[in-house]
């Protein structure tokens, strides 16, 4: 029973779902008084789903997608990342991170992989904030449900962004948007990675599929299925209990850092305010030089 519930969990409307994002991110934009995006583009699926999503949302002129491999990279990596450009027509560029992250490796030389990917994912950052700075557009996060929940990212590296489509879609249903969407087969078949160091893949780091994780998180997550009555309908206690367990020590990297209350009201929730989205489309793209700064 919960393995049916699970598996129809994660089914996707594709077609809703392209038009709910692209509306999203022509919004978010509008209301920052901007009108260009800026993606990361790795090779593989999610940057592509974003890449994709973007061009249609904005048109290819207004997105830049940034290629930005380090010495430890997949060649194939780059060769993936131009087919994205090419087949979406936005602007794209090579930046090499090499030197940029060398800099700072060369102090901790005895720095192991896992550090030196995180020092690699946000030596990217800084690259894509100063692209935004330049170009006057906002980063678009490329982290999926999956990684999110299970804190299988950088903070301040591929965890960061302005505004993020694909956030709430596990990865499972990443690669679903993906053929709705046209990206080539070579890119939503190839087995997903950080590209943190050669030979390097999420599923390898994480233990197992991303379909078995997805499967269970829905349970959890969605769901909310009790640990107990998954492993009593025959799921494996270990892989339950790890995956529970590693979802409730990262949820601090899917929020925003807690501040502590000492006002009426916090800075967070407590102070949003309504969103003039009219408003907030009649404004002159670009013409808030405080948006535009803050997104450096």
């Amino acid at each position: 029973m919960t393995r049916e519930i699970g598996m129809e969990r994660l089914g996707l409307d594709a077609v809703t779902t392209e038009r709910t994002l692209l509306a999203f991110l022509r919004d978010e934009c509008a209301s920052a008084g901007l009108r260009r995006g800026v993606v990361g583009l790795s090779g593989g699926v999610d940057s592509a789903v974003v890449c994709f999503l973007a061009a249609r949302a904005l048109g290819p002129e207004n997105v830049t997608g940034v290629m930005m491999p380090a010495r430890s990279s997949e060649p194939k990596s780059l060769t993936d990342a131009r087919v994205v450009a090419e087949a979406t027509g936005v602007r794209s560029r090579v930046v090499e991170i090499g030197e940029m992250a060398d800099g700072f490796l060369k102090l901790v030389p005895d720095a192991d992989d896992i550090r030196k990917g995180n020092v690699f994912a946000r030596c990217r950052m800084i690259v894509l904030y100063d692209v935004s700075a330049e170009v006057r557009g906002l980063v678009l996060g490329t982290s999926n449900r999956s990684e999110i929940l299970l804190g299988y990212g950088t903070l301040h590296g591929d965890l960061a962004c302005a505004i993020n489509p694909i956030g709430n879609l596990y990865k499972t249903q990443v690669r679903v948007l993906a053929e709705h969407l046209g990206v080539p087969d070579s890119i939503r078949r190839k087995p997903p990675s950080a590209d943190l160091w050669i030979g390097q893949t999420d599923e390898g780091e994480l233990g197992t599929t991303y379909e078995r994780l997805d499967d269970l998180l829905v349970r959890l997550v969605d769901d909310r299925i009790s640990p107990e009555r998954l492993i009593e309908d025959g799921m494996d206690p270990e892989f339950v209990r790890s995956t529970e367990e590693r979802v409730r020590r990262n949820r601090f990297k899917g929020r925003p850092p807690v501040i502590a209350k000492l006002s009426t009201r916090t800075i967070g929730p407590e102070t949003r305010l309504p969103r003039d989205a009219a408003r907030s489309r009649r404004r002159r793209p670009e013409s808030d030089a405080k948006t535009e700064r803050s997104q450096e």
